[in-house]
């Protein structure tokens, strides 16, 4: 399927989630049943909210409405974090996982930032 992407799909901010989402994915589709009924979903459904909300929030139309939701990523994040340090306090993510998602992490809050930052300062151009 070849179809154009839309503006949030070319974002540095948005691919680094869909990273860091799809590696979650791939760390906990092999875990036992409780622990992806548990820790799991959680965690899973928090990364994916991390681009589902930057998507929302390209296409509300007002950047207002845009920022509202890039904080919510933000907010997803943390919860990402907090689910992934569970997951690792539990022995569910090891060493080699963090090595993976360590460097995504460190660098999606600040770029979320950036982005807030940036469309303030096209509202304060206008």
């Amino acid at each position: 399927m070849n179809i154009e992407k839309t503006n949030f799909e070319k974002l540095d901010v948005y691919k680094l989630s869909e990273q860091l989402s799809d590696i979650i994915w791939d760390i906990v589709i092999e875990w036992d049943y409780f622990a992806k009924d548990t820790v799991g979903k959680q965690l899973v459904k928090s990364a994916d909210s991390i681009g589902a909300n930057i998507a929302e929030g390209s296409g509300r139309g007002t950047d207002k409405d845009n920022i509202h939701f890039i904080k919510i990523a933000r907010g997803s994040l943390y919860e990402t974090q907090h689910w992934l340090r569970r997951s690792y306090k539990r022995k569910l993510i090891i060493g080699e996982n963090i090595k993976q998602l360590l460097p995504i992490i460190k660098e999606l809050g600040p770029r979320l930032n950036a982005y807030i930052t940036s469309i303030k300062k096209k509202q304060t151009i206008y």
